[in-house]
């Protein structure tokens, strides 16, 4: 019953999560904790773990769940579920954008979706920092500055960035 439940949870996140896998994290949040499956520090340590790996942050969250929930079988479950809508919709989507491509009304779909894809990234955000502040340290509020202030001013690697923090959680928050 678990892989059925993961394979739903999932679809339905791949079905309905625009923008991304940024953009699903509150979904897959939501989804997950639903059923009881992750809490918001799991949320923060998944979010982590997902854009450390490589690959796309959705499939990777999923597997994530999946294999934490269910060994390998729920990986494989949740996996193929977030997975699936996403194949059969970007093949239904190419078959017809080509014909409506000029379209006002598809034109405007896209704009409408555009701040909706900030919205569910921005909700990320606030989950993700809820469960990595849940205590006021001063090192983890230290990290989150230093990585703010290095990705937005520095075109310093994102992957040194997360080496460098991980190293830095790991020597000094244990």
């Amino acid at each position: 019953m678990i892989y059925l439940k993961l394979f739903y949870i999932f679809a339905k996140i791949g079905l309905f999560g625009f923008g991304g896998g940024m953009a699903m994290l509150p979904m897959i949040y939501e989804g997950a904790s639903s059923f009881g499956l992750i809490t918001r520090e799991e949320f923060a340590d998944l979010v982590g773990i997902a854009q450390a790996t490589p690959g796309p942050i959705a499939v990777n969250a999923a597997t994530y769940v999946g294999y934490t929930s269910a060994g390998i079988p729920g990986a494989l479950a949740a996996t193929f579920g977030v997975a699936l809508p996403a194949f059969v919709l970007v093949n239904l989507v190419c078959m017809f954008l080509a014909k409506f491509r000029e379209s006002r009304l598809v034109e405007g779909a896209f704009t409408g979706i555009r701040p909706v894809t900030v919205g569910l990234i921005a909700s990320a955000a606030v989950i993700m920092a809820q469960g990595a502040f849940s205590a006021l340290e001063i090192l983890p509020i230290a990290i989150f500055a230093a990585v703010l202030l290095l990705s937005w001013r520095t075109k310093i690697s994102p992957i040194w960035i997360v080496i460098g923090a991980g190293l830095v959680g790991a020597l000094f928050l244990r």
